[in-house]
């Protein structure tokens, strides 16, 4: 009988906190990068636009855990610089910049609590905090020369990946599920020139 109960209880916590819920929001970006350090060093700064797809796989009253992309595209200008040589061996100070193209795409698990995380959930503040493994992409169109060999480049393209982290709030409004959100994001590439890509976003979730 006790098995019976027990199996029955199980059942019952499963088919009550297990989900694929979907939600979703959208909004702007601020996205910020640094790569190197001191004479040799690339500072970027540009903006785009957010969309935050998630699945919520566990759901309490309280609380729900998801897995999501909150999938950056915009425009970001870096300022190159450092030493450069020529292919004489001469050495000169360059201090280029270069506008490009970018795509920030982490996979991120999040526990998320109070406003936001379920579609019931209608508590006028909520808060959320998260880790995954990220990929960023950046194409740019640069005026500057090789280190190494000196030549002219035109434009070059960027891919790292690395771990990735998040956490944010999120302000009710209205008397249903949807909130503003404010997330705070951080990456750090582990390959190439292992940049660090930090943003601040705004968001509305549907």
């Amino acid at each position: 009988m006790k098995k019976i109960i027990l199996s029955i209880a199980l059942v019952l916590f499963l088919s009550t906190s297990f989900s694929q819920t979907f939600m979703h929001g959208a909004g702007i970006t601020v996205v910020g990068s640094t790569t190197g350090q001191g004479s040799n060093s690339d500072i970027g700064f540009g903006e785009g636009f957010t969309y935050f797809p998630r699945f919520n796989f566990v759901e309490t009253e309280a609380l729900s855990v998801s897995v999501g992309i909150p999938l950056v595209v915009g425009i970001s200008a870096i300022s190159n610089s450092g030493y450069t040589y020529d292919p004489y061996g001469n050495s000169y100070y360059n201090d280029n910049s270069s506008v490009g193209f970018i795509v920030n795409a982490p996979l991120i698990i999040n526990l998320n609590m109070g406003r936001g995380s379920t579609k019931e959930n209608t508590k006028k503040f909520g808060y959320f905090v998260g880790a995954g493994f990220g990929f960023h992409h950046g194409d740019f169109i640069s005026d500057m020369y090789d280190p190494n060999t000196g030549d002219y480049i035109g434009s070059y393209s960027s891919n790292t990946y690395g771990p990735a982290a998040n956490g944010g709030v999120r302000i009710g409004v209205g008397r249903a599920h949807k909130n503003i959100e404010i997330r705070l994001s951080y990456m750090k590439g582990i390959n190439e020139n292992k940049p660090s890509i930090f943003g601040l976003a705004g968001a509305f979730n549907f």
